[in-house]
């Protein structure tokens, strides 16, 4: 067998994950956000992200539907996500979309920044998140949560995942900050402005997707009714050949219009 004859590798497996657009509103307009992934990271390596990963076991804890608000609108498995969503972004950014039980407002920045220690236990799975929430008398705010968008990873990558971008509005106070493992560095930026300091950072293209479609709304009302009446389509990216070079395509129906992303630019 030639080498031109070896069998097509098979696609990697597909890894669950959640991420979120956590946004307020600023003085130049409508702000999310984002972290700068630590070098050492083996997916997106030192780019500019919106917090998030991977679903971990606890996130599908069946004891996190009693501690939510808001759970009636998901089925377990996008519960699972939705829960993930919230607590990769209160592990990378101390931001908590949670309330005290019984409460109606969510968890003051006090509160908030007073549970941080707890942080590096949920990252290491030591402590499970129902447990976290039964502990400390807490309810996972999913009723605070739009379903914004989700991405399949093409299957020619040697790692994929199926994310689901999630988008709520910051609790008030709750200013953010990285936690100094898988994110090194952290920003409030407007869409605009994370797109055009490219210098700085690298921003992959479903990044770069998302904050082109984020970046219509002026404003965190706006944003959140954009998303609660929009069709969420899975995009799912594929490579099509050009004379000039091959161009990464996405589905027209995915709310991105029809970028064709030439091939040597994808990050």
């Amino acid at each position: 067998m030639t080498s031109t004859d070896q069998p097509a590798r098979a696609p990697a497996r597909i890894i669950p994950a959640a991420t979120i657009l956590l946004v307020r509103d600023g003085e130049a307009g409508l702000e999310v956000f984002m972290v700068k992934r630590h070098h050492q990271i083996d997916f997106a390596s030192g780019a500019l992200v919106f917090p998030g990963g991977k679903l971990a076991p606890g996130d599908s804890d069946p004891r996190i539907r009693g501690l939510s608000d808001g759970a009636e609108g998901f089925d377990d498995g996008a519960l699972a996500l939705a829960a993930c969503a919230i607590r990769e972004a209160f592990e990378e950014s101390g931001i908590l979309l949670a309330r005290k039980a019984g409460a109606d407002e969510l968890l003051t920045a006090a509160e908030a920044e007073a549970l941080g220690i707890h942080r590096d236990a949920l990252n290491a799975e030591t402590l499970p998140l129902a447990q976290f929430l039964a502990d400390h008398g807490l309810r996972l705010a999913l009723d605070r949560l739009v379903r914004f968008a989700r991405w399949v990873t093409p299957d020619m990558m040697p790692k994929r995942f199926d994310t689901w971008f999630f988008i709520a509005a910051t609790p008030e106070g709750q200013l953010g900050v990285h936690d100094g493992h898988e994110s090194v560095d952290s920003e409030w930026v407007t869409p605009q402005g994370a797109l055009a300091e490219s210098d700085r950072w690298t921003v992959i293209f479903p990044t770069r997707m998302n904050l082109l479609k984020l970046g219509r709304s002026s404003r965190v009302a706006e944003a959140l009714a954009a998303a609660a009446s929009s069709p969420v389509v899975t995009v799912t990216p594929w490579v099509e050949p050009r004379e000039g070079g091959a161009v990464l395509r996405i589905q027209p129906d995915a709310g991105y219009g029809d970028p064709q992303e030439p091939l040597s630019n994808v990050r």
